[in-house]
């Protein structure tokens, strides 16, 4: 599995619906509410096999409320 952490920032006054609907969807590992310039993060493990891109595309971004994403994929843990 890929491991990728995506940071979310939501149209004013929607975070908690979007966090609503990333819970329901049940693709993250952990979902967290962050300060600074993004509003959630959440962490996926993408399933083997599978494209980040279209896998993410397809579950998490047609979210209604996501204005802005940043997707980070990790390598090696230490």
């Amino acid at each position: 599995m890929q491991c990728v952490f995506v940071q979310i920032q939501c149209k004013p006054g929607t975070v908690y619906d979007v966090a609503t609907e990333i819970a329901l969807k049940e693709i993250h590992s952990e979902l967290y509410s962050t300060s600074g310039h993004y509003d959630l993060m959440l962490k996926v493990y993408i399933p083997e096999g599978q494209d980040v891109g279209r896998f993410l595309n397809e579950s998490l971004f047609g979210i209604p409320g996501i204005e802005r994403t940043l997707t980070t994929m990790t390598f090696n843990a230490f």
